[in-house]
């Protein structure tokens, strides 16, 4: 039975139980980090999320007097990075930086792994985004996405376009733009850009999307001929390149990566993390360093990176559902 005592202690226990938390989540942020700390990438090494993982690591390592250990858990689409993430103490020693696939198109493939990137992880800042590029071998003599659009017509699915893997963004916004742009293309999927690029250049190939920094040496020795880039607006950097969203309104694609941890991560440590993250990407080094790989740094907010997140899941879902990902979608 509830005295009149119990009833006026009980609002005062919550105060006093919510203060504790607090306190001890500030404790701990205090000191943070005092070890090494371990960043899972899915990307194998010297891959883009490995060289993203890389430069971001060093400088928050040079921040934090450190070390940042960088974990290469490659295969499966990416969730054996997302189970060693999930299986990790949520202490803030264990921090993850996975691709845009891994949250928008890797719930699909796995849906017996139960992984859900949303509630498994809380997003600690945004990284950087690189946007994709359509490009064509000089002999195909197509000098603009229009004439690509108007050859593709002409010869429904006998243009062979190259993306990565199954999946991954750059297939993702291939298929996206076949659908947009009312055209057929035949997908090729190659283990890597390298593979593709090598088939395109030999003549196998016509038509590749990939992210624009696997693409800028081959854009700059004229072996590939861009036609379009994926980003809303031109790059600065790349003003002769048009973007899709010119012939396409609206249209916009770019893969990015994202850094989280294990939910349950303690609040203070989230905040310090996405502070310390946001000026190490404002740093001259890190800024020059990937963006000679095409590859924008975007420094937000943890509410503003949760939200990206979630408006990137409901843009590609139609295009995961589309290809067929899963049990019965």
């Amino acid at each position: 039975m509830m005295t009149s005592y119990d009833s006026a202690f009980r609002p005062v226990a919550k105060v006093l139980a919510v203060l504790l938390l607090t306190a001890s989540s500030q404790a701990l942020a205090q000191g943070y980090p005092s070890a090494p700390v371990k960043l899972i990438t899915q990307g194998a090494p010297a891959s883009g999320p490995d060289v993203v993982a890389r430069i971001v690591g060093d400088e928050l390592s040079r921040r934090w007097k450190q070390q940042i250990v960088i974990l290469n858990a490659t295969g499966a689409g990416g969730s054996v990075a997302a189970k060693q993430a999930i299986q990790a103490e949520a202490d803030g020693y264990t921090l993850y930086l996975p691709a845009a696939s891994a949250f928008i198109v890797m719930p699909e493939m796995f849906p017996a792994l139960k992984i859900d990137m949303q509630k498994d992880f809380v997003p600690l800042g945004f990284v950087a985004e690189q946007p994709m590029v359509v490009g064509v071998a000089p002999g195909l003599n197509v000098n603009s996405l229009a004439e690509l659009v108007a050859l593709s017509k002409q010869k429904p699915g006998s243009l062979n376009f190259a993306a990565n893997a199954r999946g991954t963004l750059p297939h993702l916004t291939a298929e996206r733009l076949k659908s947009q742009a009312g055209i057929d293309m035949t997908y090729i999927p190659y283990p890597g850009a390298a593979a593709g690029l090598q088939d395109l250049i030999g003549g196998r190939i016509s038509v590749i999307v990939e992210g624009l920094g696997t693409l800028l040496g081959a854009i700059q020795s004229g072996s590939l001929k861009p036609l379009a880039v994926s980003s809303l607006k031109r790059l600065e950097n790349f003003p002769n390149i048009p973007t899709i969203a010119e012939s396409l309104p609206g249209f916009e694609a770019t893969g990015w990566f994202a850094l989280v941890a294990p939910r349950g991560t303690p609040d203070a440590i989230v905040q310090q993390v996405n502070r310390d993250l946001n000026a190490a990407l404002e740093s001259p080094a890190v800024k020059d360093k990937l963006g000679a790989m095409a590859t924008i740094v975007r420094p937000m907010s943890t509410a503003d990176t949760a939200a990206y997140l979630r408006k990137e899941q409901e843009v590609w879902r139609p295009v995961v559902k589309q290809i067929g990902f899963g049990a019965k979608n």
